[in-house]
C-alpha cells in the first residue's frame, strides 16, 4: 500500500474463526482505529466488521514509527487478542497457534487484501457494497436471538467524518 491512496482492504481471522463476534474485540478495533486517527496516520472512508472479517476503505497518511499504519493496527489488535484470550478463553487458544520464527499465535491472515480505489466510481461501488452487508446481517436469523441482531458495524463517510471524536457503541 501507498501512502496517500485509498485501498479497500479485507483482513481475515486465520482459518476464519468467529473470533470478532464478541463486542470486545470490535470495540479493540474501533479504539485502535480512533488512535491511528487521532495521529493523523490514516484516514477511514468506509468499514464493516463481520465475525470473522473486516473491510475498510482507508488512506495512509504517515507511518507509525517505522511501520506502515496497517501493520501497525495487526501488531497491537493481536497482541491485545492474545492477552484477553490467555486470561479469559485460554482454550480457544490452540486454534491460533502457529509455528513461526517470530511468533506462537497468528490471528490475522497473511497477507490482507489490499485494492486500490483509483477512481471515483471504484470507490463509490464499494462503499456500496460495504453498506449492503449490514442490510443482509439485519436480515439474517441470529443463531442467538431472535429478531436479528446486527453482527456488524457499517461506517461511512457521511456518517463517520470524524470517528476520532465518537463514542461509538455496540
Amino acid at each position: 500500500m501507498n501512502y496517500g491512496e485509498a485501498y479497500f482492504w479485507t483482513d481475515t481471522i486465520k482459518v476464519w474463526k468467529h473470533l470478532l463476534k464478541k463486542d470486545k474485540y470490535k470495540e479493540l478495533i474501533l479504539s485502535s482505529w480512533k488512535e491511528l486517527i487521532r495521529r493523523q496516520q490514516v484516514i477511514i472512508y468506509a468499514f464493516v466488521i463481520m465475525p470473522n472479517h473486516l473491510h475498510v476503505i482507508w488512506e495512509m497518511k504517515e507511518p507509525n514509527g517505522k511501520e506502515m499504519a496497517h501493520a501497525s493496527f495487526n501488531k497491537f489488535t493481536s497482541h491485545m487478542i492474545l492477552k484477553d484470550l490467555r486470561i479469559n478463553h485460554p482454550n480457544i487458544l490452540y486454534y491460533f497457534q502457529v509455528e513461526e520464527t517470530e511468533r506462537s499465535y497468528r490471528f490475522w491472515q497473511r497477507d490482507p487484501l489490499a485494492v486500490l480505489m483509483d477512481s471515483k466510481v471504484k470507490m463509490e461501488q464499494k462503499i456500496s457494497r460495504v453498506g449492503s452487508a449490514i442490510f443482509i446481517t439485519i436480515l439474517c436469523k441470529s443463531d442467538e436471538t431472535w429478531p436479528p441482531v446486527p453482527r456488524i458495524i457499517v461506517g461511512h463517510p457521511q456518517n463517520f467524518k470524524n470517528l476520532a471524536k465518537m463514542n461509538l457503541r455496540f
